[in-house]
């Protein structure tokens, strides 16, 4: 039996338990076990799977479609499954990946958020992803619509990302959501599955998904999230994996910075600029830099004193309509340059490396 597709077998067999997949990996060595050596295995509700060992129905079909576009599956114990990944208890047997591997293997930040946010926190998650994505970083998010969608196509304007599905390989959600997929892809990033080919997207696989983001990455970064929201899950499995947690702290007016407050209350780590996570992740930075790869202050910062700088004056100085020195100035604060005060901005003192 050809490698690819025992894997994909045992990925049907077994979804949506990857996880109880995971497990049988580590009794049994996926290239020498027959695939009937798992299925004592298999979890109680999906004994009657053992059926596709003799009709595997439309699954040569997916097989030959889903390689053709790229796709291909990685097991738990192989040389490039993400050793990150590997060190979470419940980590998925088999997935599904399309793209570069290698950017699975990679440093990685995860990014999540409400689906329904503000004009703010879509703005944060793009300006910091693609930011961090520049640094070298990849971006983790799980496609949705919001702040993971603005955490992607901010990453792929700089770097690389990683969309982790809550659904099959052959079912890209949302639909709205494909050419950014497309994009990923084209850019060096990947899209990652745990799921059988023929697998929706049910409510109950976005947890599951989450613990795979987190899983993937160094560190999670919750940019905006109600009190009860499945981004606050996402944090809560980073940290019982033992991965930093950072908040974005928000307006005490908006509702979606409930979620982050509360986790900064429970001891997250404070994010506003980047340089809180170089700060905790200073052998990254230092291996970055060790690269040739060196920050100079930007054109802009030249304009600025070291007392109180409003925004008119600055405007006057550097010529700049207001929107573009807006969004400038956002950007000089996200990389830690400047403060912004009542009034205007304060110049910061930053360390040179």
């Amino acid at each position: 039996m050809d490698g690819q597709f025992k894997r994909l077998l045992l990925q049907a067999l077994f979804s949506p338990s990857s996880a109880a997949l995971g497990r049988a990996l580590q009794q049994h060595r996926i290239a020498s076990a027959p695939v009937s050596d798992f299925l004592p295995l298999l979890p109680a509700g999906l004994k009657e799977r053992a059926r596709l060992l003799d009709n595997t129905g439309n699954l040569p079909v997916y097989y030959e479609q889903l390689r053709e576009q790229g796709w291909r599956w990685v097991a738990l114990g192989d040389a490039d499954y993400p050793p990150l990944l590997a060190q979470i208890n419940d980590a998925p047997g088999v997935i599904a990946v399309r793209g570069s591997v290698e950017a699975l293997n990679a440093p990685s930040l995860a990014m999540v958020g409400a689906r329904n946010a503000s004009a703010d926190g879509i703005d944060n998650s793009r300006r910091f992803a693609r930011k961090l994505a520049a640094s070298g970083f990849v971006i983790v998010s799980g496609l949705a619509l919001g702040i993971d969608a603005a955490a992607h196509r901010g990453a792929v304007s700089a770097g690389r990302t990683v969309a982790v599905m809550g659904s099959g390989p052959d079912c890209i959600y949302p639909p709205r959501n494909g050419l950014l997929a497309s994009q990923i892809v084209e850019n060096g990033g990947a899209l990652v599955s745990e799921f059988a080919p023929g697998s929706r997207p049910l409510p109950a696989q976005f947890p599951m998904r989450n613990r795979i983001i987190s899983g993937l990455s160094l560190a999670t970064i919750v940019v905006e999230a109600a009190i009860k929201s499945g981004s606050l899950i996402t944090a809560r499995t980073a940290l019982s994996q033992n991965r930093e947690v950072f908040a974005i702290p928000g307006s005490i007016h908006n509702p979606l910075s409930k979620g982050c407050h509360q986790l900064l209350r429970d001891g997250a780590s404070w994010l506003e600029s980047v340089d809180d996570i170089f700060q905790a992740f200073g052998d990254f930075q230092r291996s970055v830099e060790a690269c040739g790869i060196h920050y100079e202050a930007p054109d802009l910062l030249a304009h600025l004193t070291s007392g109180l700088n409003p925004l008119d004056v600055l405007q006057e100085r550097t010529g700049l309509s207001m929107s573009e020195l807006a969004s400038q100035l956002a950007d000089l604060e996200l990389e830690g340059w400047v403060e912004r005060v009542a009034g205007g901005y304060l110049k910061r003192q930053v360390s040179e490396a």
